[in-house]
């Protein structure tokens, strides 16, 4: 077993868990990230976006400076030195994936972040049902792909 391995993924979900806890705590808010991007695109009150953009520019910075610090992304890569490897499908089929998943998330009125994270350890029933509900839908899919369409390893 690769111990380091597990201890970063230990660390990262102590972290994801804090960050969520800090913004419930600090401004009310939960930390579904459909929901924070989805409104910096919708109309907001006034003065509502700066927190959103922080938290996105968060996002995003977090894996640039681990990676200017040498301790790469972890396994998102096929090969050293590339960054990410390119889509398992293609281009298109990712462009109709991440279509599908604005329009899961949508319909969902959340994703994983929000649901998942925020939502089961606020132990509430609806984000019980999403979060069962976007596994399923994401094991039928692998399935699909993997065994009936034969779309790749």
């Amino acid at each position: 077993m690769d111990w380091s391995a597990s201890l970063s993924g230990l660390a990262g979900g102590i972290l994801i868990g804090l960050s969520a806890t800090w913004l419930m705590a600090t401004l009310g808010r939960i930390a579904g990230i459909s929901g924070i991007v989805g409104s910096l695109v919708t109309a907001r009150p006034k003065g509502d976006s700066a927190w959103r953009l922080t938290f996105l520019l968060g996002l995003i910075s977090g894996p640039i400076l681990l990676m200017l610090l040498g301790g790469g992304l972890g396994n998102v890569a096929g090969a050293p030195g590339e960054v990410i490897g390119a889509p398992a499908g293609g281009v298109a089929v990712m462009l109709v994936a991440g279509l599908l998943v604005g329009v899961g998330t949508g319909i969902g009125s959340g994703c994983t972040s929000g649901h998942g994270v925020c939502g089961l350890s606020r132990l509430s029933p609806r984000s019980l049902v999403a979060t069962l509900t976007f596994l399923v839908a994401a094991i039928i899919t692998v399935y699909v792909v993997r065994h009936l369409i034969g779309g790749g390893a």
